[in-house]
């Protein structure tokens, strides 16, 4: 009730999963040439009574009208292409100008709702947002019961393409071991180039696999679009699952690692619906063997870390309001091989400008120095295309003793300025050795 964001990175903690998630996510799909497309709706009386008679599905093309309330609080009705099952979720949406219905009219998956909680608790607050994940939660489980959703061995969709790649792959392969043979390739390049085609092989028919499970079917007879395969939906909407574990179930397990941490050169090529042979499940068995030796030995280094951390951090304390000082760092975009990692926006969110932040173009001040980087600040200098930016921060913080709330910034857990007397070092080395501690025991 108390603790809706996490202290680590501001984000919800309170986030549907599993059935939840599934349950949301079927209310929001959309579907071509269901039964009573195009009709229209007053209220949400009649669209009950409509699914009820079974004249339109949740997924129906519709048209409905939503009452919610304008920037002045006065309540407004507004028409809007939806589903019956979107027009379910606006039901529990907290009434507020910033949570249009847009905010439920497209495919939700789990970090999507994750979202609309976010908003929800900065336009309205926590009474609010505890109400309405519960909600959520009561929709979510009912409707995942309503659909029926489970699956069987036909959901598992083995690739028409995997028997011709796995033939491709062997082949190239008979033409290393010949190279090798004939003294071209020494044995660390051919083993090397093995393992790296069968790695190329089970992502092909992963991709294969995906392709044809995620498609888009329609019946011929009666024009409409069958129902999404249920382990796709299971997969897709975060409920449970990933990729990796459907490749395993219909693709073809791959390769595999020794103990010593070396990988097999012979990967697995059935996957568990054609069932492994006896060599397969023994190559199959050292991952599994050294996964619970692992985690009984890593568990104690993690906790070991957070400890190390929590002894280094425990004396940053909040000790004052403004240090003063005209120091701070500059912080741009994170970028991995060219993928942004984290966004400018997401790293100065609820930090202190060091300097008037100003558009490039008009010199413009956006930002004043010694100001809250605010969310909607964010959105402005994202707009002006800013590469980097300099804010204050704790690194350069000038209190003889402790750091000042100027240089730390925003109290993720509550996404206000933060208190004076709040250990922020400790909730900083619990941020980071927490994760750990969650990923060994995986």
């Amino acid at each position: 009730t108390n603790n809706i964001l996490s202290p680590a990175n501001g984000k919800p903690i309170i986030v549907p999963s599993q059935d939840i998630v599934l349950g949301i996510y079927y209310l929001s799909l959309e579907r071509e040439g269901e039964p009573g497309e195009g009709m229209a709706f007053a209220n949400m009386g009649e669209i009950e009574a409509a699914l009820a008679a079974g004249v339109v599905t949740l997924h129906t093309k519709i048209k409905a009208r939503y009452n919610t309330v304008d920037a002045q609080g006065k309540p407004i009705t507004v028409r809007v292409d939806a589903t019956p099952g979107r027009m379910m979720l606006a039901e529990v949406l907290p009434r507020d100008p910033n949570l249009p219905f847009a905010v439920v009219n497209r495919v939700l998956r789990k970090a999507e709702i994750s979202g609309i909680i976010d908003l929800v608790y900065r336009h309205c607050g926590q009474k609010d947002t505890v109400l309405f994940a519960d909600a959520v939660m009561a929709l979510g489980f009912r409707e995942a019961y309503k659909a029926g959703i489970s699956f069987g061995k036909d959901d598992m969709v083995i690739p028409k393409a995997k028997d011709k790649l796995v033939d491709d792959t062997r082949t190239l392969i008979k033409d290393y071991e010949k190279q090798y043979q004939d003294g071209f390739i020494t044995e660390g390049e051919k083993y090397n180039k093995v393992v790296d085609a069968w790695s190329k092989c089970t992502d092909a028919v992963a991709d294969a696999m995906m392709k044809e499970i995620s498609a888009i079917q329609k019946d011929p007879t009666t024009g409409r679009v069958k129902e999404i395969n249920s382990i796709y939906m299971m997969s897709h909407s975060g409920a449970r699952g990933s990729p990796a574990q459907m490749k395993q179930l219909a693709g073809m397990r791959g390769l595999m690692t020794k103990p010593s941490g070396e990988i097999i050169e012979t990967p697995i090529i059935s996957n568990f619906k054609e069932g492994l042979t006896v060599l397969e499940y023994f190559n199959s068995t050292h991952g599994a063997r050294k996964g619970l030796a692992d985690t009984a030995l890593k568990t104690a280094n993690s906790g070991y870390l957070t400890r190390r951390l929590v002894d280094v951090a425990q004396d940053c304390i909040i000790n004052g309001v403004d240090c003063g000082t005209k120091e701070g760092i500059t912080v741009s975009a994170v970028l991995d091989g060219g993928t942004v990692v984290a966004t400018l926006g997401e790293r100065i969110l609820g930090r202190t400008a060091a300097e008037d932040i100003k558009e490039p173009a008009t010199g413009k001040v956006l930002v004043k120095r010694n100001e809250e980087i605010t969310e909607d600040r964010v959105e402005v200098i994202e707009a002006a295309h800013l590469n980097r930016v300099r804010i204050r921060s704790v690194l350069v913080c000038e209190l003889t003793n402790g750091v000042c709330g100027k240089c730390y910034g925003r109290d993720l857990a509550r996404g206000t300025p933060v208190n004076a007397g709040e250990a922020v070092g400790v909730i900083a080395a619990q941020s980071i050795g927490e994760p750990g501690t969650q990923l060994t025991m995986r």
